[in-house]
């Protein structure tokens, strides 16, 4: 897989993992104690936990960092262990991505358990490299469409400590000024982009290259997560009835849509990165339309503190406003060598208790279906629809296709000139690739 695929992958884990953020430069070390942020104390017990840890940036607070180390802070009190934390950073893996790093790990049995992106996920669940975490006491709490998001072959082989979702940022007052209600079709949207477009506003909607991929997700899996047939329509992907392309076309052909109007600046969001390219004409209210991620409206170093009325709604689809999830996850390694402690480790920081704390930290969305917390008054559009299931996932485990980053690599080749019909063949290829 190419680098740049790579690098949309850690630009999604980014946005995504509760506890942290994934970069995507680096190189692997051959000697795997030197990142140890914790010293092992050899008379102790000792799990060893690998993932990305550093900061957005040097004078950055890293709320989710700290959030998560209150768990293990808790998993260590309760059970007498160590968790000695082994790193990825920029500065000790050049040329090489965390997915890349960590796939070496695991399948070395380097590391007991891991941070891990759902590409990663589903190779190494597929080989049967991690362990099935359905019998930890906290697997008996999640939410289905966690559980569903990380099974492999029957098994459960991830959790996260947070369930990541994205939706469309609108600036209300925008929508107010040319009396707009909010859209809920693909239609809707459109009708709005004109209406934005026809008294000045240039281009309504700021995209970056990472996310407009949660266009497509909306409109592709509307009704498979939502239509109460989904197994059947994933069997169906899987064994090659169904062609992934015929999901996706729509998608495309709407993206090609906002392009060929305006809607989108396409070559500058093939260049863009995420919130850094459109984050600065939405906040001085240029833009009235962005995409991002849960989080990103509860921190003001993104979208938290904006100068007018923010509101947070599901992508346009056939069944109106929907919430995008993409899932990452927890895992320990099939042959860990500390395997019974990692996995009492790991089931006391995903315990409900622990989440309730994470989950008030962050405030953030779950995996237990016990544990709630009250979000900000802009996320409540989104949050109603996920709280009544209404979502599509933007990567699962049981497709044989992996589906966050491949559509994102193909999204970019539509923002550099490629048509619908090109993008829906190299979809036909992945298909025809994973059947063999």
């Amino acid at each position: 897989m190419r680098k740049d695929w790579k690098k949309g992958m850690g630009r999604m884990a980014a946005a995504c993992l509760a506890v942290l953020v994934m970069t995507s430069c680096s190189a692997v070390n051959n000697d795997p104690g030197k990142n140890l942020i914790r010293q092992e104390d050899e008379a102790g017990r000792v799990v060893n936990l690998f993932s990305p840890m550093e900061k957005t940036g040097p004078d950055a607070e890293n709320v989710a960092r700290s959030a998560a180390d209150l768990t293990v802070a808790m998993a260590e009190e309760k059970l007498g262990v160590s968790v000695a934390y082994r790193t990825y950073t920029a500065e000790d893996y050049q040329d090489r991505t965390y997915d890349e790093v960590a796939l070496d790990r695991v399948r070395s049995n380097m590391d007991d358990m891991y941070l891990l992106n759902p590409d990663i996920v589903l190779a190494l669940g597929a080989e049967g490299a991690l362990m099935d975490l359905s019998g930890l006491e906290c697997a008996d709490n999640l939410r289905e469409v966690v559980r569903t998001a990380n099974t492999v072959g029957g098994k459960l082989v991830a959790i996260p400590q947070e369930v990541v979702a994205y939706g469309l940022f609108v600036n209300k007052d925008m929508f107010d000024r040319y009396q707009l209600s909010l859209p809920e079709t693909p239609e809707d949207f459109l009708e709005c982009c004109r209406v934005f477009q026809e008294n000045g506003i240039e281009t309504p909607v700021g995209a970056n290259r990472w996310w407009l991929e949660t266009f497509v997700f909306a409109q592709a899996y509307a009704d498979l997560y939502n239509g109460g047939n989904t197994q059947a329509e994933i069997d169906a992907l899987n064994s090659g009835e169904s062609k992934y392309s015929d999901y996706m076309r729509p998608g495309f052909t709407f993206l090609q849509e906002l392009i060929d109007h305006g809607y989108i600046d396409a070559e500058k969001a093939a260049v863009s990165e995420a919130i850094e390219g459109e984050g600065a004409d939405f906040l001085a209210q240029k833009t009235p339309i962005v995409m991002a991620y849960w989080g990103a409206a509860n921190t003001k170093t993104a979208y938290g503190n904006p100068d007018f009325e923010m509101q947070v709604i599901g992508f346009p689809s056939s069944r109106g406003q929907m919430p995008v999830m993409p899932m990452t996850g927890f895992a320990i390694g099939a042959e860990a060598e500390h395997a019974e402690d990692a996995m009492r480790t790991l089931d006391v920081m995903l315990s409900d208790e622990a989440l309730q704390l994470y989950s008030e930290t962050n405030r953030v969305i779950s995996p237990s279906k016990n544990v709630e917390v009250e979000c900000i008054p802009a996320l409540k559009p989104l949050n109603d629809r996920i709280q009544a299931d209404v979502y599509v996932l933007g990567s699962n485990a049981g497709m044989k296709v992996e589906q966050w980053g491949n559509t994102c690599q193909i999204v970019r080749q539509l923002l550099g000139g490629a048509t619908v019909e090109e993008c829906m063949a190299e979809f036909d290829r992945l298909q025809a690739e994973s059947l063999q």
